[in-house]
């Protein structure tokens, strides 16, 4: 197999370049730093036009100031020093201007988010996918720019809190002790602390950090407030938060299947979170995104070529290995819509 698309370090650089020929070492490093997916150049799929949401640029001036930032609030909080950032409102002013210029030339694409960059914390990237769904949704909602400023701002920064946080907790790679989750939930607190007096950060995108963990039925923490009482945008990031939670791989948990965690989400329809913004939500996220590879449960192997807006849940599938193993000369696309007895049972990364 030879490399589709570049992969990239923290810093933004050109870690492997198109071409590139995969060893079994090579694909097992990378898995080691964290990265989920990678394409691989395939003339059977050639034809597929994969659009990037961010560009290159973008992606990675937002990824460079998220780590670098945070890396300083978790270096004052093990030195104990006062919390605090220099012009944080400002930088990640620029940052977002970047990212809603980036989106607005994308208004119909569905969200399709996949990590093909090298990335030794989870918290970084999260915390850009966090920004992106919410980004979308608030464009499709129908805010104004000022007001996705607020909610791009509240939704980059929902969990700066966690730079307060004990780093050998956030890496643990075993379930939290009850003592430990107590002290884990203190990072919607921490993040209002932090964010409520910087310059040039909206009030509303403090209040992002303080409640993305509250819920509809009073549930949720710090406070445990129900419904009106939970800011609309906070409803928002706590929404796309546990969705994009469970889609990623951690060191503890596999990743679910974005089908999976869809149920999950729609289980909590009224009671954790609202109707609309659910049902908006799967309308304008590719639950499979163009070019991820699938098992089927008919044992056959494919790539995504197209979506389905109306059952994302099922797209268009096409089929490049036999149930047997074996790899086919002459795919066939299987338009999972009209097949309702085929599953997608795996992702394949």
């Amino acid at each position: 197999m030879k490399l589709g698309r570049k992969i990239y370090s923290e810093e933004g650089l050109v870690l492997l370049a198109e071409g590139v020929e995969l060893t079994q070492a090579l694909i097992n490093r990378l898995g080691k730093y964290g990265v989920d997916f990678i394409y691989v150049a395939d003339p059977r799929t050639e034809d597929i036009e994969i659009p990037q949401l961010l560009s290159e640029e973008t992606r990675y001036k937002a990824i460079s100031e998220i780590r670098n930032s945070f890396r300083k609030m978790m270096d004052r909080s093990i030195k104990n020093k006062t919390a605090g950032f220099i012009e944080i409102g400002k930088k990640f002013g620029e940052i977002m201007n970047l990212i809603i210029n980036d989106l607005s030339s994308h208004k119909d694409a569905m969200i399709m988010l996949t990590n093909i960059s090298v990335m030794d914390d989870y918290l970084y990237q999260h915390s850009l996918n966090v920004c992106i769904y919410s980004t979308v949704l608030g464009m499709a909602h129908g805010y104004n720019r000022n007001e996705l400023m607020t909610l791009g701002l509240g939704s980059l920064l929902h969990d700066i809190g966690k730079t307060q946080i004990p780093y050998e907790l956030l890496r643990k790679n075993a379930q939290l002790t009850d003592d430990e989750y107590t002290c884990m939930k203190k990072h919607t607190e921490y993040g209002f602390k932090l964010l409520k007096d910087e310059p040039n950060i909206p009030l509303l995108s403090a209040h992002c950090a303080f409640q993305h963990h509250e819920r509809l039925n009073g549930s949720g923490y710090p406070r445990g407030i129900h419904g009106e009482d939970i800011h609309e945008y906070a409803k928002w990031i706590g929404l796309v938060d546990s969705y994009d939670a469970m889609t990623t791989h951690r060191v503890y948990r596999k990743a679910m299947l974005p089908h999976q965690a869809m149920e999950i989400i729609y289980a909590g329809t009224g009671s954790l979170f609202e109707k609309k913004k659910i049902e908006l939500f799967r309308d304008k996220i590719a639950i499979y995104p163009l070019g991820i590879n699938v098992t089927l449960s008919t044992g056959e192997v494919g790539t995504v070529v197209s979506l389905n807006p109306i059952f994302p849940q099922r797209p268009i599938i096409r089929v490049l290995q036999s149930a047997e193993g074996k790899q086919l000369s002459a795919p066939t696309d299987v338009d999972l819509s009209s097949k309702l007895s085929v599953m997608i049972t795996a992702v394949n990364g």
